[in-house]
């Protein structure tokens, strides 16, 4: 028993040498990994996102009375438009007033809407 012990420890003892890794390609490793994950999440996560919220800023900018709005589930179409708030008209005639970022969807008037907009 004592023999086949003696047999099996040398070769331990070579495996455990070359299963080592050097410090120098660790690190170059991790660096290269890290430098993935980066472009990884630019390219999926953080572009088309900024893409996004840049495109909902530009809609929300370019509102004007007579548009048909959502915002948090509610329809109305545009009744004035102020620095930071929109006052909806609803369908019965009443209006509320709403912030400018909770704008969802905006379906722009059409030319006889615009005429009686206008109004």
């Amino acid at each position: 028993m004592k023999k086949s012990l003696l047999f099996f420890l040398p070769t331990a003892a070579i495996f455990a040498q070359d299963a080592a890794p050097s410090s120098q390609s660790g690190i170059s490793q991790t660096l290269i990994m890290i430098g993935v994950a980066l472009v990884f999440f630019y390219f999926i996560l953080w572009r088309p996102e900024q893409k996004r919220r840049k495109a909902a800023e530009q809609m929300r900018s370019s509102l004007k009375k007579g548009d048909r709005v959502t915002a948090m589930g509610i329809i109305g179409k545009v009744d004035r438009v102020l620095e930071q708030t929109l006052v909806l008209k609803m369908i019965d005639g009443t209006k509320i007033e709403v912030l400018k970022a909770a704008v969802t969807d905006v379906q722009p008037a059409s030319e006889e809407e615009k005429s009686q907009a206008s109004e």
